[in-house]
């Protein structure tokens, strides 16, 4: 797997497409997780995506079941893990969004 460096930090280069699963939230489209590599994919209700990288499997488990993903977000995932902004094109073209 070829890394790259975002904020100092050694962080996958992923390419192709990640599946992700729509789900109920205010804040929150779409989730998606890779175990292998621990990413974790967001798409928000912006249409921005986001990919996190290094995040237990446990932590995308509690994500998916809190009962407001907004807010487990913001405590447990944001500020807390590296990660990438999918460009709009990219993730339009792989249909990600």
């Amino acid at each position: 797997m070829r890394l790259g460096l975002m904020r100092g930090k050694a962080i996958p280069l992923v390419r192709g497409h990640l599946n992700t699963t729509a789900v109920q939230s205010a804040t929150l489209a779409a989730i998606g997780y890779e175990s292998n590599g621990g990413i974790l994919q967001l798409e928000f209700r912006s249409r921005a995506v986001y990919r996190y990288f290094g995040v237990p499997g446990p932590v995308y488990e509690a994500l998916w079941s809190a009962p407001s993903k907004g807010s487990y977000f913001n405590l447990a995932i944001r500020g807390r893990f590296p990660f990438s902004v999918v460009p709009a094109r990219v993730a339009v073209s792989r249909g990600e969004c």
